[in-house]
């Protein structure tokens, strides 16, 4: 059987940057909720804010360090298997790649340290300073790399000399068309991702009979973050729909299954897209919808992909992922709203607790699929109207690269396997005070934190 190595390239980077996701997805949001934590201790002097920011920032320098490992991977292959991209794009690319570095990168690796070893030997303030610091870090990363990211999919402020990009208008390259859009998302998914982590693994400590006032602190803060950002996400996705249906119609078609251009298009819950005959099998469908969703009209129009033969991404994996996306966003909505209102009523349940110990990693299978959405969704193109990307393939052979990816598939499995193992072995520990801080719990009196 031959292998396309240019498929197998993709394979391998979409593996990559796969496992690479999951771990700024967490470190995103959960440094703000750290710093969350602090200024909570700061204020009322409960240690029990202090407990929780103990457990958790444990488990932001635990994603931190593998989200850096990864990374590292991952450039490697802009040289290896993807040398067309920086040749063709590297002008603006590389640029960014290194504001990155700079601006964020040596933020979040300088102060960690002080967030994980420096309370109690450092001042208050300087502790709490650093988690700022780290918080914004964290912050300030995906910005650059959406900006680029959003560039490649929506271009602008550049020019083409002799076949290569240079950079024309940095400010147009960065507030390119879609970056706001991505860049709303993908923070709003990380705090939907942090909140369902927080509040599962909060649980599962719950149940594990450790009730202790920062384990409950942490649950509660996951689901109302939930709660709160879901609807935000919902508001978010909506905009985002209608810019990239602007800039990516044929994005928005793949996603919807939509063949022909239609006028009150129907919203296709499930349907099993056949890209050979260029129809859908099996389709059960809401009138009338997607052109509302879409469009904001019962009547929008919305272009099918048969006009976009050769130019639109591969249906079925698109068409599937937005689903599995949707999906768990309303299922995070459901669970979210009817967690925060037993919350109000009742505390804690059994039954509460099971539920979000099974969305613990939920914002992680949202994330990927709607990442898979994003980037199958871009295809022929690896920059829209610039680079496509088989264009950008180096000349490794088809066995080389899928050796090595049988060997990043191996390793990524036993990371993933030994970091969700080091998170339950956390979990499994229970709350224990400082032993300062045991002469210093009055029940009648909230710590005065030191400075």
């Amino acid at each position: 059987m031959d292998l396309d190595p240019i498929l197998l390239a993709r394979i391998q980077f979409a593996a990559n940057i796969s496992f690479h996701i999951l771990f700024p997805t967490i470190t995103i949001a959960l440094g703000w909720v750290l710093l969350f934590f602090k200024l909570r201790f700061n204020a009322t002097g409960d240690v029990a804010w202090m407990d929780a920011y103990k457990f958790w920032v444990k488990v932001f320098a635990l994603s931190f360090a593998l989200g850096v490992v990864s990374g590292v991977v991952m450039s490697f292959q802009f040289g290896t298997n993807w040398p067309g991209f920086m040749e063709r794009v590297g002008n603006v690319a590389g640029p960014l790649l290194a504001y990155e570095v700079i601006t964020a990168f040596f933020l979040e690796a300088s102060f960690l340290a002080i967030m994980l070893f420096g309370y109690g030997r450092v001042s208050n303030r300087i502790h709490t300073l650093a988690t700022v610091l780290v918080a914004g870090g964290t912050t300030l990363s995906a910005f650059w790399i959406l900006v680029l990211n959003s560039w490649m999919h929506t271009p602008a402020g550049h020019e083409i000399r002799d076949g290569v990009v240079y950079a024309a208008d940095w400010w147009a390259i960065v507030f390119n068309p879609s970056m706001p859009y991505r860049l709303a998302h993908m923070l709003l998914a990380s705090g939907l991702t942090v909140a369902f982590l927080v509040a599962g693994l909060s649980a599962w400590r719950w149940l594990r009979g450790d009730r202790a006032p920062g384990v409950l602190k942490a649950l509660r803060t996951g689901v109302v973050m939930g709660a709160v950002l879901i609807p935000a996400q919902i508001l978010a996705g909506d905009l985002h729909g209608l810019n990239t249906l602007q800039h990516q119609p044929q994005k928005v078609a793949a996603m919807e299954g939509i063949w022909e251009t239609e006028r009150g298009a129907a919203l296709r819950l499930f349907a099993i897209p056949d890209e050979a005959n260029r129809t859908n099998r099996f389709e059960v469908n809401i009138p009338y919808l997607a052109s509302l969703i879409l469009t904001h009209r019962m009547d929008g129009e919305i272009r099918g992909l048969n006009e976009f033969v050769g130019e639109h991404p591969p249906v079925a994996p698109v068409f599937y992922a937005f689903r599995v996306m949707v999906g768990i966003g309303m299922l995070m909505l459901l669970v979210s709203w009817w967690g925060a209102w037993v919350l109000w009523r009742r505390g804690v349940t059994p039954w509460l607790a099971r539920a979000l110990v099974g969305m613990t990693f939920s914002g992680w299978v949202a994330t990927l699929a709607g990442w898979y959405v994003t980037e199958i969704g871009r295809q022929p193109w690896l920059v829209t109207g610039i680079l496509r990307t088989g264009e950008a393939a180096g000349p490794v052979a088809a066995t080389t690269i899928m050796g090595s990816l049988l060997m990043y598939l191996l390793i990524y499995v036993a990371l993933l396997a030994a970091y969700i193992g080091t998170l339950m072995h956390l979990a499994r520990r229970p709350t224990a005070p400082e032993p300062e801080e045991l002469g210093r719990r009055d029940p009648l009196r909230p710590i005065v934190p030191a400075e």
